[in-house]
């Protein structure tokens, strides 16, 4: 039977144990309760919800409070319908909106929620009702770069300027 060198033992406890810390630290930071005890399910449509994924988080002020279930497409009505759940505690009145908002330049998309102003909250399994949804930076972009968002005047009789004199011209 060969023997090992002690060294060899605890150096082994040693990254058992380090990825044994790093698997309790990941469970703990998914943000995600066990049985769904703490959450309650509502429900959103929107006409886009590009790049919105399932388990995407759901922000209020910018702080985390829950995450995206499903999305599906309504075939009578052609919209995204999203299902999302919010921590127990956090009362959405029913003059709530939602919007698919990007986080940062060139992050990835969540769902955030605004609180209104009304009395009476949303039911589990309600629906948000005032909903904006993504917004597509490169048609945006393509949009303005060749000028199909412009509003000038088109150019008066001799003058040789383009947009009404301004010295602009979308990009070609």
């Amino acid at each position: 039977m060969a023997r090992h060198n002690p060294a060899e033992l605890v150096t082994g406890a040693v990254v058992l144990a380090v990825a044994g810390g790093f698997l309790v630290f990941a469970v703990a930071n998914t943000g995600r309760s066990l049985g769904g005890a703490g959450s309650y399910p509502l429900h959103a449509s929107f006409d886009h919800v590009d790049g919105l994924a399932l388990g995407a988080d759901v922000r209020i002020a910018g702080v985390k409070v829950g995450s995206v279930q499903a999305i599906r497409l309504d075939p009578k009505t052609f919209q995204a319908d999203v299902t999302f759940s919010v921590q127990n505690g956090v009362g959405l009145t029913t003059d709530s909106s939602a919007t698919v908002a990007t986080d940062g330049l060139l992050g990835g998309k969540y769902l955030a929620l605004a609180e209104g102003g009304d009395e009476k909250n949303i039911p589990p399994g309600g629906a948000v009702t005032i909903t904006q949804g993504s917004v597509n930076l490169e048609a945006l972009l393509g949009k303005y770069i060749f000028g199909g968002t412009s509003k000038a005047s088109p150019p008066k009789s001799g003058d040789n300027k383009p947009n009404g004199g301004d010295g602009i011209a979308p990009l070609k």
